[in-house]
């Protein structure tokens, strides 16, 4: 079996705190046996406006934040899967948002640029990722030793054929920073729906509180079973939840309803 650990966070405007948040908490999920640890979306910055991310971009291979999340993978002798930072995107006011992965010796992987775009609009809330985001346009998975890890991005969880053009994976990941109402009707339900359909672990790794910029996030991080079964959650605050995947639960899942060998398109 491999322990796998989600961390949840309630970033602030200052990513040099952020960071240290980060450095305990994987810390703490290293120390409960934790081999491969996840960081929630936003995770180095959420800014007091859309923009200020703008101005921490990094280039990749160089900066701050990439340089704290390869010392954790190699001090931690874990898998990294950090969230999401702000890269530099080519386009001027916009940044990419990046999942990036490093392996126990620290080395990059692996790399996810987010696809889908959050936007919403209900009464007092409005959020709309393109103003200053870009759009990834590539699928993001890596090769673990227990398998293969589909990379996804919080909205992405709406989009099921994005987890079906991963191909069969052992785990898929989600860090996110949902919002409080969107996370309340439909977190749970689709995270649940993407273990169930692709009889897979899902980890998702959250934003969970209120931030200095007035935003709430739904928190509830979690690790979901091949069966749909919710194996470990942390509501709301800063915490990790961690738990085991277990390789032969997973093929007797398979094995016993082979959904997968069904398919037709």
């Amino acid at each position: 079996m491999t322990i796998v650990a989600a961390v949840q966070m309630v970033s602030t405007p200052q990513v040099g705190d952020n960071l240290a948040t980060a450095r305990r908490l994987v810390a703490q999920a290293a120390g409960e046996g934790a081999q491969l640890v996840a960081l929630p979306e936003y995770w180095p910055i959420m800014g007091m406006s859309d923009s200020d991310k703008v101005r921490h971009a990094e280039a990749e291979g160089a900066g701050p934040i990439q340089d704290c999340m390869a010392a954790l993978a190699r001090e931690h002798g874990i898998w990294l899967i950090g969230g999401t930072l702000p890269l530099v995107s080519g386009s001027e006011g916009k940044v990419l948002n990046t999942t990036l992965v490093y392996d126990p010796q620290g080395q990059a992987v692996s790399r996810y640029d987010k696809i889908h775009l959050f936007g919403f609009n209900k009464g007092s809330e409005s959020y709309d990722e393109a103003r200053t985001i870009v759009p990834g346009e590539a699928i993001g998975s890596f090769e673990a030793p227990f398998g293969r890890v589909g990379l996804s991005v919080c909205y992405d969880l709406r989009f099921p054929e994005l987890y079906r053009a991963m191909g069969e994976c052992a785990l898929i990941v989600v860090p996110a920073a949902f919002t409080h109402t969107t996370g309340l009707a439909h977190w749970e339900i689709l995270l649940r729906a993407r273990a169930i359909e692709n009889q897979c672990y899902v980890l998702a790794s959250a934003q969970g509180g209120l931030h200095a910029n007035g935003r709430r996030t739904f928190g509830h991080s979690m690790l979901v079973d091949p069966w749909g079964e919710v194996k470990a959650v942390l509501r709301e605050g800063e915490g990790v939840i961690a738990g085991a995947l277990d390789e032969a639960f997973l093929a007797g899942v398979r094995e016993s309803l082979p959904a997968l060998k069904h398919r037709k398109l």
